[in-house]
C-alpha cells in the first residue's frame, strides 16, 4: 500500500462516523479528474496548494481591523488565517473529524478578501455591477484565478467549506467548524489589538460576557472552543449560554470598535482610493495585467477590475494610486 492508502485506511478507523473521510466520493470529488498522489491524502493536497499560491502570500499585507497599522504585534489578514486554523483543528481534533479537510477549508477561507478590509470589500460590492462578497470571491480565487487562471482544482468540500464561512451552513462538519473558528479567532484577536491601540481597556468589555466567557483571551477561546466540543454531538455550535455570551460580546466590538472612528478615521481615505482605481482601469483597461485582459475577454471590464482591485494587497494599492493619482517632483 502506498503512504496515502495507509492513511485513508486510518482514517476511516479513527474518524467519527459524522468525519468527512479522505475516501469520501462527494466531498473529495474535484471539477478536473488528477491521478491521486501516493503520500498525500486529498485535503492534504488541497491544504498544501493553498499554502504555496500567491494569493495566501498577499494575506500578509491585507488589513484585519486597523488599515496597515504602524507595529509588529497587529494582526493581519494572514494572522488571522492562522489563527482561525490553529482553532478550527484543535475543535477538529476534539470532535475526531478530518483536521487536514478543517485545515485546508480555513487557510482558503480569506483569499479573496479585498484590501482594506472590510471597508475595501463594501466599496467593491457598491460599485461592481456583479456585486463583491469575499467569501465569494475566495471560492472565485481557487477556481479560476490562481495559477493564471488555470485555478487550484480543489475538492468540493474545500470549496464548499470556503464559501460557507461567513453565513450558510456547510456541507460538512469540518466546513461548519471553520465557520465557528472564524468567529471566535477575530472577535478575541480584535479585542486585543483594540487594547493595544487604546480603544479598549480590559474593563470595557462586558461583565455579563467575561464572566462566562473568562476575563482574558486564552479563557474565553478556551471556553469557546470546549464548547464547541462538548456541544457537537447535537449541533456544530456552543452550548446555548455560551452562544449568548458569544453573541452580545460580538456586539459590543461591532458598537465599540468595528463603527468607532478612531479605528475607522482612515476609511473614507480607502473607499476614495479603491473607487477610484476602479473607475481608472475601466476607463483604462488596456493597462491591466495580461491575465485580467483575458478575463475581461471573458467576461467583462467590471469582471477583470474586480478580480484586479480585490486581489491587490493594502500597500500595492496605495502605491499604485501614488503612481497613477499623485504629481512627481522632477528631478
Amino acid at each position: 500500500m502506498t503512504v496515502r492508502e495507509q492513511i485513508e485506511i486510518s482514517e476511516v478507523g479513527i474518524l467519527s462516523k459524522y468525519a468527512c473521510t479522505s475516501v469520501d466520493d462527494v466531498g473529495t470529488k474535484r471539477e478536473r479528474y488528477e491521478d491521486k498522489c501516493p503520500y498525500r491524502t486529498e485535503f492534504q493536497r488541497d491544504r498544501d496548494r493553498i499554502l504555496h499560491c500567491n494569493s495566501f502570500r498577499r494575506l500578509k499585507r491585507k488589513t484585519q481591523v486597523f488599515l496597515s497599522p504602524v507595529g509588529d504585534h497587529y494582526r493581519t489578514r494572514l494572522t488571522h488565517t492562522l489563527e482561525v486554523a490553529q482553532i478550527a483543528r484543535t475543535i477538529s481534533r476534539g470532535m475526531r473529524l478530518n483536521e487536514d479537510l478543517t485545515e485546508a477549508i480555513a487557510l482558503g477561507h480569506d483569499l479573496g478578501h479585498s484590501p482594506f478590509g472590510h471597508c475595501g470589500e463594501k466599496t467593491l460590492n457598491e460599485i461592481c455591477p456583479h456585486g463583491f462578497k469575499h467569501y465569494e470571491q475566495s471560492v472565485r480565487v481557487v477556481e479560476v484565478l490562481e495559477k493564471k487562471g488555470a485555478g487550484l482544482n480543489l475538492t468540493h468540500a474545500v470549496r464548499n467549506g470556503i464559501l460557507c464561512h461567513t453565513n450558510m451552513t456547510a456541507d460538512t462538519r469540518e466546513g461548519n467548524i471553520v465557520r465557528l473558528a472564524d468567529t471566535i479567532a477575530y472577535i478575541n484577536h480584535d479585542i486585543e489589538d483594540s487594547i493595544r491601540a487604546g480603544i479598549l481597556s480590559p474593563r470595557d468589555l462586558p461583565n455579563d460576557c467575561t464572566r462566562v466567557l473568562g476575563k482574558t483571551k486564552t479563557q474565553r477561546i478556551t471556553t469557546l472552543i470546549a464548547s464547541v466540543i462538548e456541544h457537537g454531538a447535537v449541533d456544530i455550535d456552543f452550548a446555548p449560554d455560551i452562544r449568548k455570551a458569544h453573541d452580545d460580546l460580538k456586539q459590543f466590538m461591532f458598537d465599540k470598535v468595528y463603527t468607532n472612528p478612531a479605528a475607522k478615521q482612515e476609511e473614507s481615505k480607502a473607499e476614495l482610493l479603491v473607487k477610484k482605481l476602479y473607475s481608472y482601469f475601466i476607463e483604462n483597461s488596456s493597462r491591466l495585467p495580461d491575465e485580467y485582459r483575458s478575463i475581461m475577454k471573458q467576461s467583462d471590464p467590471d469582471r477583470a477590475v474586480c478580480d484586479y482591485i480585490s486581489g491587490m494587497s493594502d500597500e500595492y494599492a496605495v502605491d499604485l494610486y501614488t503612481d497613477l493619482f499623485v504629481p512627481k517632483f522632477w528631478k
